[in-house]
């Protein structure tokens, strides 16, 4: 085995180390945002309302398995293993370049998505107000169009407050739900536009490292027949 055949072999087996890492973070972190889920029908409502954790928990998976290919290939150094590896990356790229310019040509209707997430957690909070306390703890908001969307009850949920044990017209978030929601994703999507593009970026060069450690395995075995 040649000097470069073996750098390539652990610089793509390193690379693939770090992908099965972040997949298993993104599988932790999404299981951890698909909280309190006790029956068949907590599980579809979390199907409806829950979007993000998933996508987190199945592009763990996909990061995950297409990593292992990778890793067995260059510890292997399996000519099919590594091919197949490329092939699953390249369609993990070019997936992800169609998402983000997805997103970035249609941000409009990305926002009005995220705005009907909103509206699906306060249509079933009498059900499972877990999901509209969710978003009003992490979005520092009240109510769907604003803390008035409580008046009727006379109280407003602790989540409505930083302070849950003091939670009162003077300290309540003054900001409806659907707008801090919205305000957010409108926010950060350009991070995460740029984001998937330095990320695609680097399934490309692991994509070329796995091409290359691929011709050289084959190359070597065919040297070794002769």
């Amino acid at each position: 085995m040649s000097c470069g055949m073996s750098m390539v072999k652990y610089i793509l087996f390193l690379f693939n180390l770090l992908c099965s890492i972040c997949g298993i973070l993104l599988i932790v972190f999404g299981a951890l945002l698909f909280t309190n889920i006790h029956t068949v029908e907590d599980f579809a409502e979390a199907l409806k309302t829950q979007q993000v954790p998933i996508t987190l928990i199945v592009l763990g998976v996909v990061i995950l398995l297409i990593s292992w290919f990778g890793c067995c290939g260059a510890i292997r150094e399996s000519y099919c293993m590594s091919i197949t590896y490329s092939v699953l990356l390249f369609v993990l790229m070019i997936g992800q370049l169609v998402l983000v310019t997805y997103m970035w040509l249609n941000k409009d209707k990305y926002l009005i998505i995220m705005g009907d997430v909103v509206e699906k957690a306060w249509q079933n909070r009498t059900r499972k107000g877990d999901y509209m306390d969710a978003i009003q703890i992490s979005m520092e908001c009240c109510g769907k169009s604003s803390f008035e969307d409580y008046r009727y009850q006379g109280y407003f949920p602790p989540s409505c407050c930083k302070d849950a044990q003091n939670c009162r017209y003077e300290t309540v978030f003054k900001k409806g739900c659907k707008q801090a929601f919205i305000d957010f994703w409108d926010k950060n999507a350009d991070i995460i536009k740029y984001a998937g593009l330095v990320i695609a970026g680097i399934e490309f060069a692991g994509f070329i490292f796995a091409c290359c450690l691929a011709n050289n395995v084959r190359n070597y075995k065919r040297r070794s027949a002769y």
